[in-house]
């Protein structure tokens, strides 16, 4: 049977393995899907090895996504503007196939789930990460308005915003960088890229980034995006966690895989249900 996993460190909590192998029952695709838990600088290895013995594709999570761009023979536009790929799939001749499927993720989980439009909207981006790194390229394909990025140092969101700078253009999107406390607003959608949550901080921007009806989207899920959640909540926005950008995004990349699409929204609301 097709070999898959999911390799990160950590990796335990990952839902990763429950969700493809929903996939897989819900399109009759034949495959197994593991967990790897590899030493912080165990990644070419685990790789060479997993490839070794069968391995078919692969998810990658924190910390490795940027270490697994430069393995790719063929690697996707939006990849390459993250610098950083969350999916590997080995073809024949020792092809590897690179992408990055978060923004995808995200942009469906807003759009098709959420059930708001991204197209011209006015869009906050907290952080400049990683994270954020991988969800810009498809945001800005959404066609929003504006996009600010925003993060605690003012260069590495300039930086971001000059990768993608060519790609707003065509897109006809407004793109900038702002430090923390020169965002504006108020915005139609802030995502919070950041683990301000997870990390007991303070939610890094003013209050004013928020209106009535604002969709605020918390990267994470869980206990992790709570102290996001009940911000945005307390200021009439509509909170939003994670948990449909993970599943979105995993969706993306077992089409990736399979070349089949799996039914997203099912497999959210039975993931939903079970961790309520």
């Amino acid at each position: 049977m097709d070999q898959y996993c999911v390799l990160g460190n950590p990796v335990e909590h990952s839902k990763s393995p429950w969700i493809h192998a929903r996939f897989a029952q819900l399109t009759g695709q034949q495959l197994e899907y593991g967990k790897q838990l590899i030493a912080l600088d165990g990644f070419d290895a685990a790789i060479e090895a997993f490839r070794a013995a069968g391995g078919k594709g692969c998810n990658i999570t924190v910390p490795f996504k940027f270490q697994a761009a430069p393995l790719a023979t063929t690697l996707t536009e939006r990849a390459r503007l993250a610098q950083a790929c969350n999916t590997l799939r080995f073809d024949a001749g020792g092809a590897v196939y690179a992408d990055n499927t978060d923004g995808v993720g995200l942009v469906n989980d807003i759009q098709g789930n959420a059930g708001v439009t991204i197209a011209g909207c006015e869009l906050l981006l907290i952080g400049a990460g990683g994270a954020a790194a991988g969800v810009l390229g498809p945001l800005v394909e959404a066609r929003p308005k504006r996009i600010v990025v925003t993060n605690r140092t003012l260069d590495k969101a300039q930086s971001l915003v000059e990768r993608h700078a060519a790609l707003a253009r065509e897109h006809g999107v407004g793109l900038s960088a702002a430090a923390l406390d020169e965002v504006g607003g108020p915005f139609d959608i802030v995502v919070n890229a950041t683990a301000s949550s997870l990390s007991g901080a303070g939610i890094p921007v003013a209050d004013g980034v928020l209106k009535p009806g604002t969709l605020a989207v918390d990267m994470m899920y869980g206990p992790a995006a709570d102290g996001f959640m009940a911000w945005a909540r307390a200021h009439g926005a509509v909170p939003r966690d994670g948990l449909g950008m993970l599943v979105e995004q995993a969706a993306e990349a077992f089409q990736v895989f399979r070349g089949v699409r799996p039914p997203s929204a099912r497999v959210l609301a039975e993931l939903r249900a079970g961790l309520d």
